[in-house]
């Protein structure tokens, strides 16, 4: 008796491989953990501006840390290519996050979530976000449950998604 081998689902493939040949601007996402070396964040910043020199739509939303690096980087770029979904209200952003989302021109806040905890609010800005790219770019750490649980969530939604780990 034969065993069933467990190929890759071929659609996901046909996918990727559309992604990549795909001429042309895409609505990607940058989302990641606010625990960022300074490094790390240089690095999240140089690819959201090529990301967004190229014609990309990015989206994120407007913690510190990855968030933070993508919108100045889309902001050098072309900051009418950046939409950031904040999880609550501009107010209940931290201070030093303030002053760089009031330069956002596409900002979206959600003030009915301002009575959830922060972890409940960014899962749905998260989830938002993804019914809005194409793609995700996700860096996170091994145990970043809201994270993981987003590239989850794109990828059931048949979304690209590109997840690196910081450890």
């Amino acid at each position: 008796m034969s065993q069933a081998v467990e190929l890759p689902r071929v659609d996901v493939f046909l996918q990727e491989l559309a992604a990549i040949q795909q001429m042309g601007s895409k609505r990607i996402a940058i989302l990641g953990s606010r625990h960022v070396p300074l490094t790390h964040q240089q690095i999240i910043e140089l690819m959201s501006y090529a990301l967004a020199l190229s014609g990309n739509q990015i989206m994120t939303s407007g913690a510190t840390g990855t968030n933070h690096a993508a919108i100045r980087g889309a902001m050098r770029a072309d900051p009418n290519l950046l939409t950031v979904i904040l999880p609550q209200s501009l107010e209940r952003q931290p201070r030093e996050s303030r002053e760089q989302l009031e330069q956002v021109i596409h900002l979206v806040e959600n003030p009915e979530n301002d009575h959830l905890s922060l972890a409940e609010a960014s899962a749905l800005c998260n989830q938002e976000i993804i019914s809005r790219c194409q793609q995700l770019i996700c860096f996170a750490f091994h145990d970043s449950h809201t994270l993981l649980s987003t590239c989850k969530v794109a990828e059931e939604q048949s979304k690209i998604v590109t997840l690196f780990y910081f450890d």
